[in-house]
């Protein structure tokens, strides 16, 4: 039996290659082609298209990726175990797919001289999706090396990256997500199309680079700052800010804050704005270090 690329389903690969998915890699297989290829087709047109996949396990939506037209796809997979089925993947499609062994948290993403245009479409480890996020929404120069992210997440994590001012969700993973990009959630996934099955949904959300982020901040001030506020949410801003400045109160009198607020009523530009007043003030004694 073969599907519609020619190809083994992928029960068969996962059994002829002795596979079971590590929770230690956080590792929950998607076997479902239809769903493999929706989640490429969300992606946008990929004619021309180099992507990029972090964590394809036995190559699921590489395969998708590369039966909807992608111009070539380029695999990072830490688990040497699902080697063997993506060169198997690789001798079906010559030239268009590259596998790189090793650990995606340890890439350096420009370095792999991915062609342009390039899109990140992945089915992310639970344990390192956040992670990688942040790492992509730090890059630079700006405007980044890819056009898309389009990346599955536990459904909570996806939440929080879209999640608006003064609602639980809301923190410093939706402020950079944000404040670099416009990110949306497109479709969820029930527990039940995943082996073996998590405890939780899933969902893909789509984040699409600004080209200028407004207003213009440090990142790294930007990260510091939310992680500060949002580290001990319940403070008020007064209090949860010394961790970067010694006078808080004074820096958001200033800025027209109220310091007695606490960090989820704050705007993604509001953080920008404590950012920069920050990036440009000299050290202040007795704040300390992040």
């Amino acid at each position: 039996m073969t599907t519609p690329d020619g190809l083994p389903p992928l029960r068969d690969v996962i059994r002829e290659a002795g596979l079971s998915a590590k929770k230690s890699l956080g590792q929950n297989f998607l076997l479902d082609l239809n769903l493999t290829r929706r989640i490429a087709r969300s992606a946008g047109p990929l004619d021309g298209v180099s992507v990029l996949e972090v964590g394809p396990g036995p190559g699921g939506l590489t395969r998708a990726l590369l039966m909807e037209g992608a111009a070539n796809v380029i695999v990072i997979e830490r688990d040497e175990r699902c080697l063997p089925p993506l060169q198997g993947i690789a001798a079906a499609y010559p030239g268009r797919l590259e596998i790189v062994s090793g650990d995606a948290r340890e890439i350096d993403f420009p370095a792999l001289r991915i062609k342009r245009p390039a899109r990140v479409v992945a089915n992310l480890p639970y344990s390192v999706g956040t992670s990688l996020l942040v790492g992509w929404l730090k890059s630079e120069p700006w405007p980044p090396w890819f056009d898309s992210l389009v990346l599955m997440f536990q459904r909570e994590v996806a939440e929080r990256i879209v999640a608006a001012p003064g609602t639980k969700d809301y923190g410093r993973l939706s402020v950079l997500s944000q404040w670099r990009s416009n990110p949306r959630i497109l479709f969820s996934l029930s527990p039940d199309a995943f082996t073996p099955k998590p405890k939780v949904a899933s969902a893909v959300v789509r984040l699409v680079p600004k080209e200028v982020p407004a207003p213009a901040c440090n990142i790294e001030m930007l990260e510091r700052v939310t992680a500060a506020a949002f580290g001990q949410r319940r403070k008020m801003l007064r209090a949860s800010l010394k961790q970067v400045t010694s006078d808080p109160e004074r820096l958001l009198t200033r800025l027209g804050l109220d310091p007695k607020a606490r960090a989820e009523t704050l705007q993604v530009a509001d953080f920008c704005r404590i950012a920069n007043t920050l990036s440009v003030e000299p050290p202040q004694t007795g704040a300390a270090n992040n």
